[in-house]
């Protein structure tokens, strides 16, 4: 994975603890990979960021469009009856 942000800004030292078992799982993977520890936390921290940010910025905006007065629901009851109908003779339209 390419780094492009390390490429316009410098990189910062972080300190942080993990349990004995995952510096013992990233020495291995520095040694198998040739890659430095360093690098492999690094990149860990990057995808675990990106993942979350992106997760929570979808949260925050489905949330924004629950609470709009346009938002439209459907009832639970009404979502079960349909999928329990999928694969059946009498399969239900989905419902509004």
């Amino acid at each position: 994975m390419s780094h492009p942000q390390h490429e316009s800004r410098p990189a910062v030292t972080l300190s942080v603890r993990v349990p004995s078992e995952a510096r013992d799982l990233l020495e291995e993977l520095s040694q198998a990979t040739g890659r430095t520890k360093s690098f492999l936390a690094a990149e860990a921290i990057e995808h675990y960021l990106a993942a979350h940010v992106w997760q929570v910025k979808e949260i925050e905006k489905s949330l924004k469009k629950a609470n709009s007065k346009k938002a439209k629901f459907i009832e639970h009851q009404k979502v079960v009856d349909w999928l329990n109908s999928w694969g059946n003779e009498e399969e239900k339209e989905p419902p509004k």
